[in-house]
């Protein structure tokens, strides 16, 4: 099985995301001696990312920074920045808008996600960097790395885990630590 890079302190620098065995929508994470399962995008995995596909991008992405819902979560122990989630916060999703896979702030018009999610899915939310410093239209948008639904029901293309999973890793992770899809 192969190891997570780490760096100099002796944490692993990289989370490996690999396809589980039996569904396509399922996936492995291992993060230094840790192995947890996770839900994909409801279409698997893809190397052509395409905005709406259902599909998680094969890619090595860092981690930029997280949100988290305030009500819901105290401080969380991590190194990356994490802002709390406002009832304003939107995430625009449509690719010939100005701010296509950006946060950007209500009212907004065209197509976006709310952060503030009903579900709970982006409780703890963090930003994975796919076509957000170098943006391209219809390349993808949203993609995060968040909580899962109950019995780890497919994302939109995200990679999702279980709060106690998250909150088990959160410390260790921080900007630049790499999330690598295979």
């Amino acid at each position: 099985m192969e190891k997570a890079r780490r760096e100099g302190n002796g944490r692993p620098s990289t989370l490996v995301v690999r396809a589980a065995p039996g569904k396509k929508s399922r996936a492995i994470v291992r993060f230094g001696p840790l192995t947890l399962p996770a839900a994909i995008g409801r279409n698997g995995r893809t190397v052509i990312k395409r905005e709406g596909d259902g599909a998680t991008p094969i890619a090595a992405m860092r981690l930029l920074y997280g949100f988290r819902r305030g009500e819901r979560n105290g401080r969380l122990a991590s190194e990356l920045l994490i802002k709390r989630i406002r009832t304003d916060m939107m995430w625009c999703d449509q690719p010939d808008d100005p701010n296509y896979n950006r946060l950007v702030k209500a009212p907004f018009k065209p197509s976006h996600e709310e952060m503030e999610r009903k579900d709970g899915l982006y409780d703890i939310c963090l930003v994975l960097d796919w076509n957000v410093t170098s943006r391209a239209r219809n390349r993808g948008s949203a993609i995060f790395f968040h909580l899962a639904r109950p019995g780890y029901e497919p994302t939109a293309g995200c990679v999702a885990i279980s709060a106690r999973d998250m909150r088990r890793i959160l410390p260790f992770l921080r900007k630049g630590t790499i999330v690598q899809v295979t």
